[in-house]
C-alpha cells in the first residue's frame, strides 16, 4: 500500500534526524527506557494507526492479547501501549512519540519558539539549529501522507491509540 510506504519513508527520515540529535548530545538527553512521564493517550493520524495495526500483526498471540487488554481498559490519560514503563510497540510508535523530548520549533500566533523536555539539555546555554526539528514542516508532511492514505482507505482522519488497536485484525 503506497500510503504506508510513504509513511515508513517519512518515519525513517525522522528517526535519522532524531538519531543525529541524540548522537550529538548523549549526555544531555535524559530520555531512556522506563522514562514514561510523557506517554499519554493521544490521538494519531489514520496512517499512524495503520502502521500500529501492521506492527501488531507481527506479535505473538499472547502479546496481542496483552496489548488489546490494555487498550480496552486504558486509563484516559496513560497510553494503552505503556506497560511496565516501556512501549509495547516501540518500533511502530507514532511520530509525536519519536520526536517528543527533543527540541521542536513550534509556531503559535506567528511567534516561533523552541520546546523540549525539561529533563533534556540541562546546562546547555543554547541548542544549535541543526538539532531543532521544525514541527510545522514535519506535521505538514505527515498530514499530506495521511490525506493520501485516506484516499486509499477512507475513514476518520484521527483516532485515539485505543481506537486504532481496537480496529486491529
Amino acid at each position: 500500500m503506497a500510503g504506508l510506504e510513504n509513511y515508513h519513508a517519512l518515519v525513517e527520515r525522522i528517526d535519522d534526524l532524531c538519531a543525529r540529535t541524540v548522537d550529538q548530545f548523549p549526555e544531555n538527553i535524559a530520555c531512556r527506557a522506563g522514562c514514561d512521564a510523557c506517554c499519554r493517550h493521544l490521538s494519531i493520524f489514520a496512517i499512524e494507526a495503520a502502521a500500529v495495526r501492521e506492527a501488531l500483526k507481527s506479535r505473538s498471540a499472547d502479546e496481542v492479547d496483552l496489548i488489546r487488554g490494555l487498550a480496552a481498559s486504558a486509563e484516559p490519560v496513560r497510553c494503552p501501549l505503556l506497560h511496565d514503563g516501556l512501549c509495547l510497540l516501540y518500533e511502530a510508535r507514532p511520530v509525536i512519540c519519536r520526536t517528543h523530548g527533543l527540541p521542536l520549533m513550534l509556531e503559535c500566533d506567528g511567534e516561533k519558539s523552541i520546546d523540549f523536555c525539561p529533563e533534556n539539555f540541562k546546562g546547555l546555554p543554547s541548542i544549535p539549529g541543526s538539532a531543532v526539528i521544525d514541527l510545522e514542516r514535519l506535521n505538514t508532511m505527515l498530514a499530506a501522507i495521511n490525506a493520501l492514505y485516506l484516499q486509499e482507505s477512507p475513514g476518520p482522519e484521527r483516532l485515539t491509540m485505543a481506537q486504532a488497536l481496537a480496529l486491529a485484525d
